[in-house]
């Protein structure tokens, strides 16, 4: 069985590069529609498929995700 994972992006240092969807094998994370405070589309986390390898938050320049697993 493979390890269930989950992330939260911080939105407000979110600086939409998305590098973390680049990286993302399971394809669970995308750009939002809203803003966030200063005026980038943040990415954020919409798919329950995440298996908690951390190569977003590897990848993240900002360190705005935190990934946990189990």
């Amino acid at each position: 069985m493979a390890t269930k994972g989950k992330i939260t992006i911080d939105q407000g240092l979110c600086k939409s590069c998305e590098l973390c969807i680049s990286v993302c094998p399971e394809e669970a994370i995308r750009i939002a529609g809203a803003l966030n405070q200063k005026g980038y589309h943040p990415a954020e986390f919409f798919k329950e498929t995440c298996r908690g390898c951390s190569l977003c938050a590897v990848m993240c320049p900002e360190i705005a995700i935190e990934v946990f697993r189990g």
